[in-house]
């Protein structure tokens, strides 16, 4: 399977589906990130001469899956980052969790507070000195044998913010050693997935509906079959 997987393309933007495992940008590390291999991608299919641009609008942790945006042009990098500053793009993420959610949905509120050194992020139920406010809500999806599907729609975007909120009301996202699940997945991924996004186009100024598909993952697609996934209710057609 091909590194790049476009969901969505223009002059503007371009937006693809990330594997697990893959960085969104360069680390310490030095492995080869996704940003690079979209370069790769443009140059060879524009037949772009020279340096291709492209910025880096959001990123995901690696072992996330997921719809990241790129902008082809700073205007419309300028434009993207501005949306996200203001929450004016709607995430939404899929999670599969062992424990069964306290409540069918719910909203999350906590104070995060991340250890740059360790790169992990504490999460405090009042507010403490250096944290920032995070904001998520939540609904179950349904179960399936002993694992459940969450939707979450996240108000803020805080480093882990997801994993570690999840995993502060007793749901550790599975695999996600880092925030308390028991035993990793085969691959390091972890069963978060960013599965929708909802904007208005930075220049077109129409609205782009974006929804990546599934990794392909037996685990993963066998969550396609719960009923209430099948047959959509008029919350999720708004966004899928």
């Amino acid at each position: 399977m091909s590194i790049v997987q476009p969901i969505y393309e223009d002059n503007h933007l371009l937006i693809v589906n990330k594997p697990a495992g893959i960085l969104v940008q360069g680390d310490q590390t030095g492995d080869k990130p996704l940003v690079d291999y979209c370069k790769d991608y443009i140059k060879e299919k524009y037949n772009k001469p020279g340096a291709v641009f492209l910025g880096v609008v959001h990123r995901l942790d690696r072992p996330v899956s997921g719809a990241v945006i790129f902008a082809r042009t700073s205007k419309a990098l300028e434009r993207m980052n501005k949306l996200f500053k203001n929450r004016k793009v709607q995430k939404t993420y899929w999670a599969v969790v062992k424990r069964r959610p306290k409540t069918k949905e719910d909203k999350l509120v906590h104070w995060l507070k991340k250890d740059e050194r360790r790169n992990v992020t504490a999460a405090f139920e009042k507010e403490v000195d250096g944290a920032q406010r995070a904001e998520l809500n939540y609904r179950s999806l349904g179960k399936l044998n002993d694992h459940w599907l969450v939707e979450v729609k996240p108000i803020t975007g805080r480093p882990h913010q997801i994993r570690v909120q999840l995993a502060s009301m007793g749901c550790p996202i599975r695999g996600d050693l880092r925030y308390g699940f028991s035993k990793p997945n085969t691959d390091k991924s972890i069963n978060l997935h960013a599965r929708g996004l909802y904007f208005e186009h930075p220049v077109k100024k129409e609205p782009v509906i974006i929804r990546a598909g599934l990794p392909n993952d037996q685990f993963w697609e066998q969550f396609l079959t719960l009923e209430n996934i099948k047959v959509k209710d008029k919350h999720l057609n708004k966004l899928y």
